[in-house]
C-alpha cells in the first residue's frame, strides 16, 4: 500500500530577517497510510502545527521532501492536485467561512474548481448530511454555535472530496459540547474510509486515534498506538505532556482497588469498567 503522505528527511526554518532563521523541523521522516486516524501531539512550540502545514503544501521544506500520493509539494504545478487530496480544517472556523448562507459556504470551494451544478448539489447534500448540518443549510453561519460553525467548515472541505483531512487544533476554541460534535464527525469520516490527522494538545482527543505521533523540538520522539504511548507516563511528563484524565482516574482507583483495570484511555472504556466492577462487587 502506497502511503498517502510521506516525509523524507524534512527540515524547515522560519525566516526572521535576512540573516536570521529559526529551525522548527529537523530531519523528520515518517509515512501515513490511507485510512489511518493519526493524532499529532506535542507541547506549545514543539513544531506540530508547522509539521501539519507541510501536509498540503501550505509550507514547503527547506530540506527533504513531502510527497502526497507521490507528488512533491515543492512542485508548484502539483499544488492543486495536492490540495484536492489533503484538506485542512483550522482552529478558528470563522476564518474559513466566507459566505452568508451555510450551503453557499459549502459550495464556495466547488465553484472555484468548476464543479457542475448537479454535481455540486449532490456533494453539498452529502457533506452536510455527514456533519449533521442539513437542517441548517439555509441559516446564516453567524447564527450558529462554535461547534456548528466548525462542522460547516468541515463540510466545505469534505465537499471537495479529499482523501485526507488535517484538523489543526480544530477543537481548541470550542466548548466541551462543540468538541464532542467535531470528534463525532472525525470518527464518522474515518469509519467511511477517510484518512484523518488531528493536531491537538488534548490527550483525550489523541486517545481516540489509532496512532499517535509525538513531536518534540521539531523531531519525532514517539510513534505508536495510543495505549502504548500512554504507558510511558514519565517520558510524557518529560515532554511536558500528560495522559488522558480517564487514565489518571483509573490509576487512582486501581491503587485503592487492585482489581480495577488501570489500562484505560477512553471514557467509554472507563464506564464499561465501572459497570463491570460494580457488578462483580455486588
Amino acid at each position: 500500500m502506497e502511503p498517502i503522505i510521506r516525509l523524507e528527511n524534512v527540515s524547515f526554518s522560519y525566516k526572521v530577517n535576512e540573516t536570521t532563521t529559526v529551525p522548527v523541523l529537523k530531519d523528520v521522516s515518517f509515512s501515513i497510510n490511507p485510512g489511518e486516524y493519526v493524532a499529532i501531539i506535542g507541547h506549545n512550540g514543539s513544531g506540530k502545527s508547522t509539521l501539519s502545514k507541510h501536509f498540503n503544501g501550505l509550507l514547503t521544506p527547506n530540506a527533504g521532501d513531502v510527497l502526497i500520493h507521490g507528488l512533491n509539494t515543492k512542485d508548484e504545478q502539483q499544488k492543486l492536485a495536492i490540495r484536492k487530496a489533503v484538506g485542512m480544517v483550522f482552529q478558528h472556523p470563522d476564518n474559513q467561512i466566507v459566505a452568508t448562507i451555510v450551503e453557499e459556504d459549502v459550495a464556495f470551494g466547488l465553484e472555484n474548481i468548476g464543479v457542475s451544478r448537479d454535481e455540486m448539489k449532490t456533494r453539498i447534500d452529502e457533506a452536510l448530511e455527514v456533519v449533521k448540518m442539513s437542517e441548517f443549510r439555509k441559516r446564516p453561519p453567524h447564527h450558529l454555535s462554535g461547534g456548528q460553525k466548525q462542522r460547516v467548515a468541515i463540510a466545505g472541505v469534505l465537499a471537495m472530496q479529499p482523501d485526507c483531512i488535517v484538523f489543526d487544533e480544530a477543537t481548541s476554541m470550542l466548548d466541551s459540547f462543540g468538541r464532542k460534535e467535531v470528534l463525532q464527525v472525525m470518527r464518522k469520516m474515518n469509519q467511511m474510509g477517510m484518512t484523518i490527522i488531528t493536531v491537538t494538545h488534548r490527550m483525550s482527543e489523541a486517545a481516540e486515534a489509532d496512532r499517535i505521533i509525538v513531536v518534540e523540538g521539531g523531531q519525532i520522539v514517539m510513534d505508536g498506538a495510543p495505549r502504548d504511548i500512554f504507558k510511558h507516563k514519565e517520558r510524557l511528563e518529560q515532554l511536558q505532556l500528560d495522559v488522558p484524565a480517564v487514565s489518571q482516574l483509573a490509576e487512582i482507583i486501581n491503587q485503592r482497588f487492585g482489581d480495577f483495570s488501570k489500562d484505560l484511555i477512553q471514557e467509554d472504556e472507563f464506564i464499561t469498567e465501572v459497570n463491570r466492577y460494580s457488578k462483580v462487587k455486588i
